[in-house]
C-alpha cells in the first residue's frame, strides 16, 4: 500500500457534489439511459419497433442453423450408424410374371431368369469403358460413392416436372439393384447413399463394378452383361466389340426404349444414344477419334425367346408389357424384377377363334411349293367398341419363330381402309367441294383415272392413279367408298383440307405420331404406317358413334396380394355422332355390294373397308359390327432379310386383297366370336341428305356427267398393281370439283422416286 497522500478526493455519497447536467447512477448502479451491462461511454442502441422485432437478429439467424446444422449431422451419424448392409433382395433373383385371360385362365409366364455372373476381368476393356461412359465416368477417379450435387439437381428436374431422373453413381444404383429396390421414394433414396458409402468403404472400385456389370437389367429379360451379350448378339462376353459394347450400355438406361428390333421405329433414338456413349469415350479417351470413325452401329439380331412364349403367348406378353410401360403403370424395369399378376381384358375364347380364323383361311391356304407362301404374315386386333377392350390379338405365327408383332409394328401402309376417315372428317367440318356443294354420301365427284387433284390455287400435279387404271366418270362418294375410288378420294381430302383429315383420323384414335400421317391429298389412299390395333381402335370409334377412349389391355395388377392402381379409362365426342354414323351408312354398302362382300358370310348386320399398300405388300380388312370392331391385315415379309415383299402369287393367288383372305378370316373370326350373343342391328342416325334416297347433286355446270352405273365393274380384281403415278402428258381436268372453298394443302404432291419431296402412294383399289 503506498505512503504517498491521496491526489483525490472522496466521493460525495450524498451526490451534493453533483454537478448540474451529471447523470447520477440508478439504484442498480447502472447509470441512467444506458442498458444492463453496456461499458460506461458507449451509446445503446435504439431498441426494435414496428415489423422488426419480428425479423430475427443475424445472432438468432446463426444460431439457429447452427443448430440445424449439428441436428443434421447427428442425424447422418445416427443413420449411418443404424443403417446397416443388406442381405440381397429378391429382386436380385427376379420371380416370375404371371399373364392371365380375363376368366382367370394362364396364358403365359415369363419366369426363366436369364443370368449368368462373370468376372471383371471377362469383360473388354473397351466395354467396362462404354458402361462407364454412359453411366458414370468418373467412376474409378471419385472416391465419392454418392454424387450429391447429381441428385440434387436430379430431383429439382423431377419435382419442376422435367422428367423423373435418377442423379446416382454406379455404386448407387448396385445398391439399389442388389440390396434395395426400383422404388422411388426418398426414403429408399436415403438409405442407399449410406449403404453405398459404407459399401465404399468395404468393397474395391472393380467389386463394386463388377457386381454393377452383373446385375444390371438390359431388357429382353437379360440381367447382366453375359446375358445381355447372348440376348442380343448370341457371343459371350469377351467377344463383345466396342460397338456392341457402347450399345449394350446404351440400353442400360432404358431398355424398352433402345431395342430396335423389337421396336423398330426406336433406331434414331438408339443411334442418338449410342452416339452419346462413343462420345464419352473419345472425351475421356478411352477411345481415339480415328477408332470412333470407322465404328457402325451394330444392329443386334432378334431375340430367342424360351419355348414358353411360343405360338400367341409371346406376343401377347409383350404387347402387355408396352402397355404398361406406354400408360406409365410399370417399367420395364419394375416389370422385370417379377411377381406381379397381370390380369388382361383378353378374352380365351375369342383368341381362340381368332387364331383358328386365320389358321383356316390364311395359314391351310399356303404351300411349301410355292416361294411367295414364305412370305405370309397376319396380324389381327378385336375392341369392343363400348368399353374398349382388346378381347384378342395375333401378332404372327409364332413368337419363336416371328420376334415383331404384326399386330403392333408401324411399318406397313393401311392403304384403303384410311378412306373412311375423310368422308367423316368432310361431315365433321360441313367441308364443301372446291365450287361450293357440300360434301354428303350422295355428292358426285369425278372419278377419271389419274386425273389431277386441284386446290384453291389451281392444279396440285398430284394426280393418283385408279384400280386398274379404270375411268369412272361422276359417281357420288357413296359408289366411289364401294368401289374405293382414288380419284375421288384424293381430291375430297383436299377439299375438306388435308390437315382436318389429319386431326380426324387422330381424333378417332390414330397416333399423333404415326410414320408418314403426312397431311396431303395422299393421305386419303392410307400413306399412314399405323398398327393394326391403331386402326382397330379407331374403326372401334366410330363403332361406337364417335365416341372415343384409348384401348384397354390390362384389367388388374397384383403384387404380393396387393393390387396396382390403373389409369380409369375416360372417353369424349372425338367426331360428332352424325358424322360417324354417316360413315357406317356408307360403308354398309362396301359389304352388301361393294369390295367387302365376303364379310357378309359372318351373318349378321356388319360393315367394313377394303385396303391395299403400295406394291400389294399388305392387304386389309377393317370392320365391325354393332358390339365388335376387328382389323385383319396380310402382309409380305421376306423371312431372311426382313424387308418387305409384294404378295403376287401368294395362297395359290395371282393377287392377295383386302377383300379376299382378310375379308373371309375377318368374317370367320366375327361369326365365332359373336355367336353366343344375337345379332344387333346399327342404331344410326346420319347427317341429312345422308340417305342414300336422297337426290344426288350433280354439277350441271359438268360436262358428260356419266351414270354410275356404267362404270366398270372392278369385282373381277378387287386390289390395283399399278403404280398412283401423276399423269404429266395428260391436261388436268377438275370435272365438278373447281373454284375455291375450304382449302388444306394446296401445294403440289408427287409420287415416284425421283422428285425431291416424292409421296409413296398405296397401289389403287380394292
Amino acid at each position: 500500500m503506498s505512503d504517498e497522500p491521496q491526489s483525490w478526493a472522496p466521493r460525495d455519497s450524498s451526490g451534493a457534489g453533483a454537478s448540474p447536467g451529471n447523470d447520477r447512477p440508478t439504484a442498480s448502479g447502472e447509470q441512467p439511459g444506458k442498458r444492463p451491462g453496456q461499458r460506461p461511454g458507449k451509446k445503446a442502441r435504439p431498441r426494435r419497433t414496428g415489423w422488426r422485432r419480428a425479423v430475427p437478429t443475424w445472432r438468432m439467424t446463426l444460431g439457429t442453423l447452427l443448430g440445424l446444422v449439428v441436428l443434421l449431422g447427428a442425424g447422418i451419424f445416427a443413420a449411418y450408424r443404424l443403417v446397416d448392409i443388406p442381405a440381397a433382395n429378391a429382386s436380385a433373383t427376379a420371380q416370375s410374371n404371371v399373364y392371365l385371360y380375363s376368366d382367370g385362365s394362364v396364358i403365359a409366364r415369363d419366369g426363366d431368369v436369364n443370368r449368368e455372373k462373370v468376372k471383371l476381368s471377362q469383360v473388354p476393356p473397351t466395354v467396362q469403358h462404354a458402361v462407364l461412359a454412359a453411366e458414370d465416368r468418373d467412376f474409378y477417379t471419385d472416391d465419392r460413392a454418392v454424387d450429391v450435387k447429381a441428385m440434387l439437381r436430379a430431383g429439382w428436374n423431377t419435382v419442376t416436372g422435367k422428367g423423373k431422373q435418377g442423379g446416382s453413381t454406379i455404386t448407387q444404383q448396385y445398391v439399389k439393384n442388389y440390396y434395395l429396390g426400383q422404388e422411388r421414394t426418398v426414403l429408399r433414396k436415403a438409405k442407399e447413399a449410406i449403404i453405398a458409402v459404407k459399401l465404399n468403404r468395404q468393397q474395391t472400385k472393380d467389386q463394386i463394378f463388377e457386381g454393377y456389370l452383373n446385375t444390371s437389367y438390359f431388357g429382353r429379360n437379360a440381367y447382366g452383361i453375359q446375358a445381355a451379350a447372348q440376348a442380343y448378339y448370341g457371343k459371350n462376353v469377351e467377344e463383345l466389340t466396342t460397338a456392341e459394347g457402347a450399345y449394350l450400355a446404351s440400353l442400360l438406361n432404358a431398355p424398352s426404349a433402345y431395342d430396335v428390333v423389337a421396336h423398330p421405329g426406336n433406331r434414331p433414338a438408339a443411334q442418338r444414344r449410342w452416339n452419346y456413349v462413343l462420345g464419352g469415350m473419345v472425351k475421356e479417351r478411352w477411345l481415339t477419334a480415328a477408332e470412333r470413325a470407322t465404328t457402325r452401329f451394330p444392329t443386334p439380331g432378334e431375340a430367342k425367346p424360351s419355348n414358353g412364349l411360343s405360338g400367341q403367348r409371346g406376343y401377347i406378353v409383350q404387347a402387355v408389357e408396352d402397355y404398361l410401360n406406354r400408360r406409365g403403370i410399370l417399367d420395364a424395369k419394375t416389370l422385370a424384377t417379377g411377381g406381379y399378376r397381370i390380369t388382361t381384358t383378353l378374352d380365351k375364347a375369342k383368341q381362340d377363334a381368332f387364331v383358328e380364323a386365320v389358321d383356316d383361311n390364311v395359314t391351310a391356304k399356303t404351300s411349301a411349293d410355292r416361294a411367295a407362301d414364305r412370305n405370309v404374315r397376319v396380324g389381327g386386333a378385336s375392341i369392343v367398341p363400348e368399353t374398349g377392350k382388346v378381347v384378342a390379338l395375333y401378332g404372327g405365327i409364332d413368337y419363336t419363330k416371328q420376334y415383331v408383332s404384326n399386330a403392333t409394328r408401324r411399318d406397313y401402309q393401311v392403304g384403303s381402309i384410311f378412306k373412311p376417315f375423310v368422308l367423316a372428317s368432310a361431315v365433321v367440318n360441313d367441308s364443301t367441294t372446291q365450287d361450293g356443294r357440300r360434301i354428303t354420301p350422295n355428292t358426285v365427284y369425278d372419278g377419271t383415272n389419274k386425273r389431277t387433284v386441284v386446290g384453291v390455287q389451281g392444279s396440285t400435279d398430284y394426280a393418283p392413279a385408279n384400280e386398274d387404271d379404270a375411268d369412272y366418270g361422276d359417281i357420288t362418294v357413296r359408289v366411289a367408298t364401294d368401289k374405293s375410288v382414288n380419284s375421288v378420294y384424293a381430291q375430297m381430302a383436299q377439299d375438306v383440307g388435308p390437315a382436318k383429315v389429319r386431326d380426324t383420323a387422330i381424333a378417332l384414335g390414330i397416333p399423333a405420331d404415326t410414320p408418314d400421317l403426312t397431311a396431303a391429298p395422299s393421305i386419303a389412299l392410307g400413306t399412314a404406317n399405323a398398327s393394326v390395333l391403331d386402326m382397330a381402335e379407331a374403326y372401334a370409334t366410330l363403332a361406337d358413334h364417335g365416341r372415343h377412349g384409348r384401348y384397354v389391355l390390362v384389367e388388374k395388377v397384383t403384387k404380393d396380394g396387393a393390387e396396382i392402381e390403373l389409369p380409369e379409362r375416360t372417353t369424349e365426342q372425338a367426331v360428332s355422332r352424325e358424322a360417324a354414323d354417316t360413315t357406317t351408312a356408307v360403308l354398309r354398302s362396301v359389304v352388301e355390294g361393294g369390295t367387302g362382300t365376303a364379310a357378309q358370310a359372318v351373318g349378321r348386320p356388319a360393315v367394313g373397308k377394303t385396303g391395299t399398300a403400295e406394291e400389294d405388300r399388305a392387304a386389309w380388312f377393317a370392320g365391325y359390327t354393332p358390339d365388335l370392331a376387328s382389323v385383319v391385315a396380310v402382309m409380305g415379309q421376306n423371312p431372311d432379310t426382313g424387308a418387305q415383299t409384294p404378295l403376287y402369287g401368294a395362297l395359290g393367288l395371282a393377287r392377295v386383297n383386302g377383300g379376299g383372305a382378310p375379308a373371309e378370316t375377318w368374317a370367320a373370326y366375327t361369326e365365332a366370336a359373336l355367336r353366343p350373343s344375337p345379332a344387333k342391328e346399327f342404331d344410326l342416325r346420319p347427317a341429312p341428305g345422308s340417305d342414300e334416297g336422297d337426290e344426288l347433286l350433280i354439277d350441271e355446270n359438268a360436262d358428260g356427267g356419266t351414270d354410275p352405273s356404267s362404270s366398270p365393274d372392278p369385282d373381277a380384281s378387287p386390289d390395283s398393281t399399278s403404280e398412283a403415278t401423276p399423269d404429266s402428258s395428260a391436261p388436268p381436268t377438275t370435272g365438278p370439283s373447281t373454284g375455291g372453298n375450304t382449302g388444306g394443302s394446296t401445294g403440289g404432291v408427287t409420287t415416284g422416286g425421283a422428285d425431291e419431296g416424292a409421296v409413296s402412294v398405296p397401289d389403287g383399289n380394292d
